[in-house]
């Protein structure tokens, strides 16, 4: 971001003093209007939600309202500054919930990096809520903090760093594949960064049945029993590098035909491009500098390239998926977003563009297209009345 626009950036956020306010829907102008609202009126839902917890769906604002939760450990690209100054950004979030899909959302920043303490945290709040957002959470933690909600809580809970990135990526390598002729199932891809998007991308993946995935980390290629593996990594090993391979980035991405970055810029060459299979698909996502730039990408023969700027076609960005998703689980009242969910979330975006206007510059929508929401909201709820996860 250029010092004129970081200067802007800094003064309307001065002005705006937050990116959310409340409005209150129910009118409080009479002595009976705030009878029927407050007291004695509200008594009246209060006493039939005890006899049926479902009906907060019906008498509250359970059923559209999601907490969008943070410990301000792996802010964007920022890293580990913080629950107060991950403020900005889960207000960010929130606006994007209401903007995109009509969903309200809360800001909530945790003072704790222990897990047991934000998983409790988040249990004991989560009566309040249709749904949960993590946000900016640090792997490993994050996988044993999702986790432990799914268990706990009644409600959708989904850490988008990990899932929405492995989703909308899917999409477009969906589309990619496609274009450039290959064949599912028979793809060697290759996902540099073994935290939490990275090990998602390679879950979605290979259940999705495109190919082997071999994960790569800064010291090398994940296999089982690699000295270097956290325990995440180690259980994607298990689903991952079919045939073992023990090298380098370089190494794994030679004859490869999709790379995916989630690590660091800098990373990929042109020669290492050069060294895939004709015509490869480069998703590098870096932010905000890629493993390698998408004019070096193409001159080393890249036929797709994706990452995740907005100065950039085909960029991978999350607003493409969460706004959908929590708005399709919510209308159902599901108590939780799968992997089929996830699944069908990810080939309906693909489906937005359609086979005729498939380029290399656009195998993924635009985050403004406003068919991305729809297409989501009814794959979901598809998914949701075939699984039996329809609660309404």
């Amino acid at each position: 971001m250029e010092q004129k626009e970081k200067t802007i950036a800094l003064q309307k956020h001065a002005e705006w003093k937050g990116k959310l306010e409340v409005v209150v829907k129910a009118p409080i102008e009479t002595r009976e209007e705030l009878s029927i609202a407050y007291t004695p009126g509200v008594a009246e839902p209060c006493l039939e939600i005890v006899k049926d917890e479902s009906l907060a769906y019906r008498y509250t604002g359970k059923g559209n309202l999601v907490a969008v939760i943070t410990d301000g450990t792996a802010v964007l690209g920022l890293g580990d500054i913080g629950p107060a100054a991950g403020m900005p950004v889960m207000e960010g979030k929130c606006a994007l919930f209401k903007r995109f899909a009509g969903v309200n959302a809360v800001p909530i920043c945790i003072d704790s990096k222990d897990p047991k303490v934000i998983i409790d945290t988040i249990v004991n709040i989560s009566k309040s809520f249709g749904g949960i957002n993590l946000e900016d959470i640090s792997a490993p933690r994050c996988f044993e903090i999702e986790e432990a909600l799914k268990e706990r809580c009644d409600i959708p809970v989904f850490h988008d760093d990990q899932h929405g990135t492995a989703i909308i990526t899917a999409a477009g390598v969906l589309n990619a594949v496609k274009l450039t002729g290959r064949k599912m199932g028979q793809l060697k891809i290759v996902v540099n960064g073994a935290g939490a998007a990275g090990i998602s991308v390679a879950r979605q993946f290979v259940r999705m049945g495109f190919g082997d995935v071999i994960l790569c980390e800064k010291e090398g290629t994940v296999y089982p029993g690699a000295p270097y593996n956290n325990e995440a990594q180690e259980a994607a090993a298990r689903i991952t590098n079919k045939g073992g391979l023990r090298g380098t980035l370089a190494d794994a991405m030679r004859d490869a035909d999709v790379f995916i970055g989630v690590s660091r810029p800098g990373l990929v060459t042109k020669e290492m491009v050069r060294s895939m299979k004709k015509d490869p698909i480069v998703f590098a996502m870096a932010n905000p500098t890629p493993e390698i730039m998408p004019e070096l990408a193409k001159e080393a023969g890249a036929a797709v390239v994706g990452t995740g700027r907005s100065d950039y076609p085909n960029q991978v960005n999350n607003v493409l998926a969460f706004p959908g998703i929590f708005k399709g689980v919510l209308s159902v009242r599901a108590s939780a977003i799968t992997d089929a969910m996830k699944e069908a979330a990810s080939r309906a975006i693909a489906s937005v563009i359609s086979e005729e206007e498939l380029q290399p510059d656009y195998v993924l929508p635009d985050v403004f297209d406003p068919r991305v929401v729809d297409a989501v909201v009814d794959a979901v709820v598809k998914e949701a009345a075939a699984s039996g996860a329809d609660r309404r």
